[in-house]
């Protein structure tokens, strides 16, 4: 399986930027690229009709969640 590499790179917005906040945004940006989860799941074998299942569920707390930040905003 032919994986693209990821490189996440966080470099200082201003001088002398705190080190805390660096590492916040380093994890945060690889939580985005989902690089743990990925590593995680090549870690052990998931059936496909599991990985589909998951994958479902994911997808639907996403779409719920923003379906709520929409009613929010229009109330």
């Amino acid at each position: 399986m032919a994986t693209r590499p990821i490189n996440v790179e966080v470099e200082p917005r201003y001088e002398n930027e705190n080190i805390e906040r660096m590492v916040r945004r380093f994890t945060k940006k690889c939580k985005k690229e989902r690089i743990i989860e990925n590593f995680r799941e090549r870690t052990r074998y998931e059936k496909p009709s599991v990985k589909r299942k998951k994958e479902k569920a994911r997808r639907k707390k996403v779409l719920e969640k923003l379906r709520i930040e929409r009613e929010k905003k229009l109330n």
